[in-house]
């Protein structure tokens, strides 16, 4: 009887099953202070959680995912849902400092992250098949560690060309080189690798810089002709290897390479020489337009005519040049045999590329005096669209950078190779766009530090600042 079941003899196993006489039956506590306040917060979960819930088991089951996979994203989803509480709950709430919280949200314009920005290079000149000398420069500058691997602390190395000739260790850099581009690509990195006129001379046939030591390596000429022209490091060079480089500061600018001056300015169009009005090339609304550096291992010469747009025009004429050199019948190297020279099918602007005055062998920034440096250097900034120019090819055994004009020039060839006993060295730059201010205000104070590093110390060179208004924010 059910009666009984509510007596005082009820079992052991009717208490298991839960029949349990009305007296022993736990009755709801009163609410309380706490209980009440909680009741909104559990409100609010249940609307946090329950809806994407429900949102996924829709759109799954009408396929809606499909069509709209934003709605599957979490990500997406989370900023979908934050939408649209701030769409739903903005008008009850109106506190002070709300409207901005609000817009934020909905991604509104000039509202992202303000958070200061850096960016840390690290650039080597001229290695000439030294790889134990490469490996100390790498290692103090902070590229690799002991063990010659990416150690991560830098965003972009820069190598300006020159790692062949002079020594015997060409198989090992460049391979060296490659590792070290895929081990900082898996982690953000970049290496930004480039030809020097050592790199040209050895494609087309002019061998007279090569030791008999470092053919050995090879196992012959033979099989050092197809490693340079069709075998690993001909590959890599195709691949992986530019003439010239465009580095931005800031990412508002692109990725490196990216062309300059854009082609919705059509500056590139405008006739361009000594009397060019520079001021064209610079907007007062893009004040980080021009930070940027130019890499390139000769030099941009003022009178080079392929100049622009940078770096896109030189390195589609050095592709050019490089797959017709690679692809003809090779030539019996010189010496012994005669200088083959450029392919017959060259052009006039492939054959420019590789003159005195191409960026391959253009020497004016160093040997001329510094007032026509100074001079000179404005309208090719102006035109690349950087603030500085890095180069390598003039060694200087004594001082470790030439940097005249404020650092505007910069030569960092200081003969590393044990072929030249020169100085240990690397070049650092180091980046930071910090805001200042309120946030309406968009103002923003960019730094530039250039370093020369030596293994036992680090020479500042040149310390650039200055303030900034504009919507740099990172989101």
């Amino acid at each position: 009887m059910i009666s009984d079941l509510w007596g005082e003899e009820t079992t052991p196993e009717a208490k298991i099953l839960g029949f349990l006489p009305p007296a022993t039956m736990p009755r709801p506590a009163p609410a309380t202070a706490t209980d009440t306040a909680d009741s909104p917060r559990r409100s609010l979960l249940f609307y946090v959680f329950v809806p994407p819930l429900v949102i996924f088991y829709i759109a799954y089951n009408l396929q809606l995912h499909v069509l709209f996979p934003q709605l599957t994203d979490p990500k997406e989803l989370g900023a979908l849902a934050t939408k649209a509480f701030f769409t739903v709950f903005k008008p009850p709430l109106g506190s002070t400092g709300y409207d901005e919280l609000f817009n934020k949200a909905l991604g509104g314009p000039g509202h992202g992250t303000r958070e200061p920005f850096v960016r840390h290079i690290v650039a080597v000149g001229d290695l000439h098949g030294d790889l134990p000398n490469a490996r100390k420069v790498l290692q103090f500058s902070g590229v690799t560690d002991d063990f010659g691997k990416w150690t991560g602390d830098v965003d972009f190395f820069v190598q300006t060309g020159d790692i062949i000739d002079r020594g015997d260790d060409t198989i090992a850099l460049f391979d060296w080189m490659d590792q070290l581009r895929v081990q900082a690509q898996a982690i953000g990195g970049t290496v930004l690798s480039h030809l020097g006129n050592h790199e040209w001379m050895n494609a087309i046939g002019d061998w007279r810089y090569v030791y008999p030591t470092e053919i050995e390596t090879f196992g012959s000429v033979l099989e050092r002709q197809k490693f340079i022209s069709t075998g690993r490091i001909g590959q890599t060079w195709a691949q992986n290897y530019t003439t010239a480089s465009r580095l931005p500061l800031h990412p508002s600018l692109g990725p490196p390479n990216t062309p300059f001056p854009p082609e919705s300015k059509h500056l590139h169009y405008q006739k361009e020489d000594a009397e060019l009005d520079t001021s064209y090339y610079y907007d007062a609304h893009l004040p980080l337009s021009h930070s940027a550096i130019s890499f390139v291992h000769g030099g941009l010469s003022p009178t080079y005519q392929d100049l622009t747009p940078f770096p896109t025009r030189i390195n589609e004429l050095s592709d050019s040049l490089l797959k017709k050199l690679q692809t003809r019948e090779q030539p019996l190297p010189h010496p012994p045999a005669k200088y083959p020279g450029l392919p017959q099918s060259s052009t006039q602007a492939e054959q420019a590329l590789y003159d005195a005055n191409g960026p391959l062998w253009y020497r004016g920034w160093a040997l001329d005096n510094e007032e026509k440096v100074c001079a000179d250097v404005e309208p090719v900034l102006a035109r690349t669209g950087t603030r500085r120019m890095i180069m390598g090819h003039t060694p200087d055994f004594h001082v470790s950078c030439i940097f005249p004009c404020n650092g505007k020039v910069i030569i960092i060839d200081t003969g590393i190779s044990h072929a030249y006993g020169g100085v240990l060295s690397a070049l650092s730059i180091h980046y930071t766009l910090t805001p200042i201010g309120p946030a309406e205000e968009k103002r923003w104070i960019e730094k530039e530090v250039v370093s020369a590093l030596y293994p036992d110390r680090q020479e500042v060179l040149v310390m650039d600042e200055r303030e900034v208004v504009g919507d740099f924010s990172t989101n």
